[in-house]
């Protein structure tokens, strides 16, 4: 099978879709697929065997670390000489419209997926009378896709009731071998906690922008005596959030990979994630499976992954006072926390990624067993 995936984000970017689709080309290529990222260019031109075709862009006005790469004729010859059996459009916006045009134009099936929730992200920039505008544009791009993949199933109902049709659930997935409890260690928590490691610490990790909400974490900070707080990661919002939380003792880590940023989600306390627009929370099932305590809130995608008292604490996010009173009740209780711990670390063993991408690979099946070929067919 090959198949040709348009994204608007890939590496060398850092995010929650950005590690999905990393896993899920590593594992389609491992089951013998050949895939062709098209992506905004990063400078690599291949990812696991696959080959990537960067398409040059220039950054989002409101948030400069997404660059804007535009439909142009090059990319329809380099999907005419790949000759795609599916094509997957990823969070089409505006390089995705040139794999929806190519799927019209070469009648290729195609697949949408639905990853970032950003009709609830307008608000956050100021934009929130844009958001009726914005579903009828999601409306008209994912309709023209024989599928579309939301990451959890609040998103399946979100899109449904907004008229997007042929919605289904895309699986989680989560690295349990690289975010492990096993790798907890006195180092990272004093390196977190700026040489306090004997003081509660407290983890958000995630971008840096508007819409995660991490100036929430403030009050909740200041209600756990002698608590420390680590921000792992970056974004557009960084420098307002060092202004925000300029008298309190919080440490902005920047990005960390790899087994450095296993140990720092198992070396935290609590992970603490305020969004209400997150469209699954990759990165809690990542501090699950890593056996941190998740204290995040009821919203979105996120009650798809934590089940409140069993695996993590959920709290109401209209709640002001609700983020503060669930981290006080996981740091008061040493033998509930490890509970919690142990807990998590069982639900995130649930759900590989090869299991995500294997289910990916049967939609991709269906899709193309159900499609009339037509005499444009690149075939």
């Amino acid at each position: 099978m090959r198949v040709a995936l348009f994204t608007e984000t890939f590496l060398p970017k850092v995010d929650g879709i950005v590690t999905r689709l990393k896993h899920t080309v590593d594992h389609l290529q491992r089951l013998g697929e050949q895939v062709l990222v098209f992506s905004p260019d990063g400078g690599l031109t291949e990812y696991k065997g696959a080959k990537i075709y960067g398409v040059s862009g220039f950054p989002l006005p409101l948030y400069p670390e997404l660059k804007l790469a535009l439909p142009r004729p090059s990319i329809a010859l380099a999907v005419q000489r790949f000759k795609p059996d599916i094509i997957h459009i990823v969070n089409p916006a505006v390089l995705g419209l040139s794999g929806l045009l190519c799927s019209k134009f070469y009648n290729i099936p195609l697949v949408a997926s639905y990853h970032t929730h950003l009709p609830e992200y307008l608000q956050h920039y100021g934009l929130g009378m844009l958001e009726g505008v914005l579903w009828e544009l999601l409306k008209a791009a994912h309709n023209q896709a024989a599928l579309n993949l939301c990451t959890s199933t609040a998103m399946v109902k979100a899109l449904s009731s907004r008229g997007i049709e042929r919605t289904d659930l895309w699986q989680r997935g989560v690295d349990t071998e690289m975010f492990q409890p096993s790798l907890a260690s006195r180092e990272m928590r004093s390196r977190l906690s700026q040489g306090n490691p004997d003081a509660p610490l407290l983890l958000y990790v995630g971008r840096l922008s508007a819409e995660k909400e991490i100036d929430r974490i403030k009050p909740v900070l200041a209600a756990i005596p002698n608590a420390r707080l680590a921000l792992v990661g970056d974004g557009p919002y960084r420098q307002a959030l060092e202004k925000h939380f300029a008298d309190t003792p919080t440490h902005f880590v920047g990005y960390l990979q790899g087994k450095e940023l296993g140990a720092a989600f198992a070396s935290a306390d609590a992970f603490v994630f305020p969004s209400r627009t997150e469209t699954l929370g990759l990165v809690l099932l990542e501090a699950m499976a890593a056996g941190c305590p998740v204290v995040a809130a009821r919203s979105g995608g996120i009650p798809d992954i934590v089940e409140d008292g069993v695996n993590g604490y959920l709290f109401d996010p209209a709640d002001e006072r609700g983020a503060i009173a669930a981290t006080q009740r996981l740091l008061a209780n040493a033998d509930e926390r490890e509970a919690l711990r142990r807990h998590a670390r069982q639900e995130a063993e649930k759900w590989s990624w090869a299991a995500a991408t294997q289910q990916l690979k049967g939609y991709y099946k269906d899709v193309i067993a159900s499609h009339s070929p037509a005499t444009q067919s690149l075939h």
